[in-house]
């Protein structure tokens, strides 16, 4: 290269950090109002059944609406992430959030307020694919696209801790409308940002189409899933509807395998099975979210179930966590090319078990620095170095056409695990008595942090 053509791409470096600055913080800001409202509503459930005389067998909707059409598209936002555009898409999916909250805010009935938290969803579903996958094609270079990447990991591994932190918060002080109305002002500042500082999706970047059948059937198998695993945890494993829902996922599911094996344009193309480090990365992410997000829930039940502690006092608490899994996020990133994926991985998911097996003795007179306090921070450090981890690995070897799509499995493996790990560990607490059966919940939560270690063990090659 002469000195002249070194120059120019010196100058056009130089030229390209401020957008890449702009496009870091518009994916981070997006992906933390995604993972912020996962959990927001948790501590303020009370409050909002009182307010709107909501009965007890509607309440978890409230909760459930969400999760259920965010996982359930994910996967086919990822795909019309590629096919129609990430300005285009990360757009229409700021709108439809900024919306939906305003509708949350304002509902007079618990109708409304669960139509609203679907929307919600369904607008985070296409947020989530196109900021992973504008960071994918914003970075290319691997030290500074795995920084991008700790950093978002770390905004939306700490998302769901910082939910629950203001949903005390909110609950004790301007009220429950809150937690909604905060997305508004925030949602057409994204909106704006994104505008400005991201360029027009250009159609020759695109192609293929969309498969509309295989689309149908992926997603209403995901959502006829995620609808299972709620159905399960408050009405049994065993009982004929849960099964019958169960029944009806796998036909959808196989109902799509089928459609894709003949489809000239499938959704998930062969060769990005054949991706094993893809692969490796959404069956890790499946055991890493189920321990993550079972965590938070129990953790919560816990310190106000049975510790008594306040609305407050539980966000508080969970203040540890929060900070520990963003520094341990941030330093992920800078990390994983030194360390390697699958290392990181490894280490996280045993600090997490560790955590977990420290849990499993917390007595009734707890005392939160010596009982709670290294628990939470050994979890905080062991997700912290995950969740950056399984982005990278998600996306590494991904074509700038796939990116949408692996972006979006990623995704919908972290909600589809949420969903079951938040399932299984809630049966297991209902099976047992008082604090041992919490007891018995975090040794749960161990085991599938555990599987997961194993997993990425067995998954990734030595090296990724």
């Amino acid at each position: 290269m002469s000195a002249m053509e070194s120059t120019v791409e010196t100058t056009r470096e130089k030229k390209a950090r401020p957008r890449q600055g702009l496009v870091l913080v518009l994916a981070g800001a997006a992906q933390a109002m995604v993972g912020v409202d996962i959990a927001i509503v948790n501590v303020a459930l009370p409050s909002i059944q009182r307010d709107l005389d909501v009965s007890q067998a509607s309440l978890q909707w409230i909760v459930v609406a969400y999760g259920l059409l965010l996982g359930g598209f994910l996967l086919v936002g990822g795909r019309i992430t590629d096919l129609l555009g990430r300005r285009r898409i990360m757009l229409a999916g700021l709108g439809l959030f900024t919306a939906a909250s305003l509708l949350a805010g304002v509902a007079q009935h618990v109708g409304m307020l669960i139509a609203a938290r679907g929307l919600q969803g369904l607008g985070g579903a296409l947020i989530a694919p196109a900021a992973l996958s504008l960071l994918a094609v914003t970075f290319r270079e691997g030290r500074e696209r795995n920084r991008a990447f700790g950093i978002l990991g770390a905004v939306a591994s700490v998302g769901g801790t910082v939910g629950v932190v203001a949903s005390g918060l909110i609950a004790a002080g301007p009220g429950w409308r809150w937690a909604f109305f905060i997305n508004v002002p925030a949602g057409l500042v994204l909106i704006a940002l994104a505008t400005i500082c991201l360029a027009a999706d250009e159609p020759r970047g695109r192609s293929g189409r969309l498969d509309v059948a295989a689309a149908s059937t992926v997603t209403g198998g995901l959502l006829t899933f995620v609808y299972a695993l709620h159905h399960a945890s408050t009405h049994g494993w065993t009982s004929a509807i849960t099964l019958a829902w169960f029944i009806a996922a796998g036909g959808l599911t196989a109902a799509f395998v089928w459609l894709e094996k003949r489809s000239p344009a499938p959704l998930v193309p062969a060769r990005a099975l054949r991706n094993r480090t893809l692969v490796a990365a959404n069956l890790t992410a499946l055991l890493v979210f189920g321990a993550f997000f079972s965590f938070i829930f129990l953790g919560s039940l816990l310190m106000q179930q049975e510790l008594g502690y306040s609305p407050t006092h539980t966000g508080l608490a969970w203040l540890a966590t929060t900070t520990t899994v963003f520094v341990a996020s941030s330093a992920a990133g800078r990390l994983a090319a030194a360390v390697s994926v699958r290392r990181l991985l490894v280490i996280g998911l045993m600090l997490v078990t560790v955590g977990m097996v420290w849990l499993t003795r917390v007595p009734a007179d707890v005392d939160y620095v010596s009982d709670l306090l290294p628990a939470f921070l050994l979890a905080g450090l062991g997700f912290g170095l995950c969740a950056p981890s399984l982005q990278i690995g998600a996306l590494s070897g991904v074509t700038e056409s796939e990116s949408g799509l692996a972006s979006g499995l990623i995704e919908t493996m972290r909600e589809i695990g949420g969903a079951a790990g938040v399932a299984a560990v809630s049966t297991v607490l209902v099976a047992g008595t008082g604090l041992g059966g919490f007891h018995t919940a975090f040794a749960a939560i161990g085991i599938l942090a555990g599987l997961g270690a194993i997993t990425a063990v067995t998954g990734f090659r030595r090296y990724a």
